[in-house]
């Protein structure tokens, strides 16, 4: 009896190995194949949808897309919502509402609401959950529901090679400079200098660059080493299962 209880036992862990198998290769099949390039648009007609370019499956509620331009190898992640306009099929006119530059990244379930003009410069990277929106509720009547209230819009303008971390708002009017980090969590709305790092609800600014005295407050880290020019990608790789075995070694000598 142990025997057949054993037997049955590992047929069943065999076939949950398998169905696993099965379930992860298909569902990674449904991403490739329902993931938007331009050369596999799907539905979606974007203005522009630049080459390397990839939109993860599954998408979030993207509308407008004849108004909005996306550049060259983006990443757009899963769950992203891309919007221009209130609603769909509306009529915004002649120009670009939502203008992505090139390499810009969007985190999954990050929203990016263009009812103005919304543009994010080149090589911008936003983590998870990242709100972009030119719109807003506005709530001057106090007798009237704040969501059947007309909303206000202004534009949003965010310069090349920022960093937006998990969670941060960037509000109607906001213009954030050249290469600005902005903490996560953070609340951000007005002008945000070049090189600067805000932090908080509402946003401010908590270190800044200048080239006359460098950052202030100072880093308390040092800078990174570099990768030399020469590595491989795969050279990398061998070094990283290099380092895991030695550190697996280590780990096994007794004390």
């Amino acid at each position: 009896m142990p025997r057949n209880r054993n037997t049955f036992s590992s047929l069943a862990a065999w076939r949950r190995r398998v169905l696993a198998r099965a379930v992860q290769g298909g569902w990674r099949w449904v991403q490739q194949a329902g993931s938007v390039t331009a050369e596999h648009p799907g539905k979606l007609r974007f203005r522009r949808l630049g080459a390397g370019t990839r939109l993860a499956f599954p998408q979030g509620t993207v509308f407008g897309e004849p108004w909005i331009e996306i550049g060259e190898c983006c990443i757009i992640a899963e769950q992203v919502t891309l919007t221009a306009g209130m609603l769909p099929d509306l009529d915004l006119g002649k120009d670009t509402v939502l203008t992505l530059g090139d390499g810009v990244v969007l985190g999954r379930g990050s929203h990016v609401i263009a009812d103005a003009k919304v543009t994010i410069g080149s090589d911008t990277y936003c983590g998870p959950y990242v709100y972009i929106t030119s719109t807003n509720h506005s709530y001057d009547d106090p007798d009237e529901p704040v969501g059947r209230q007309w909303p206000r819009s202004e534009p949003v303008s965010i310069g090349p090679g920022c960093w937006l971390g998990t969670g941060a708002v960037i509000l109607p009017g906001a213009r954030l400079g050249r290469n600005v980090v902005v903490a996560a969590g953070a609340v951000v709305r007005g002008e945000v200098p070049d090189h600067s790092v805000v932090a908080g609800a509402p946003a401010k600014v908590v270190r800044s660059w200048t080239p006359e005295t460098g950052w202030q407050p100072p880093l308390r880290t040092p800078a990174p080493t570099p990768i030399p020019e020469h590595v491989t990608p795969e050279q990398l790789a061998a070094l990283a299962v290099w380092e895991a075995q030695r550190a697996g070694s280590s780990e096994s000598v007794p004390s």
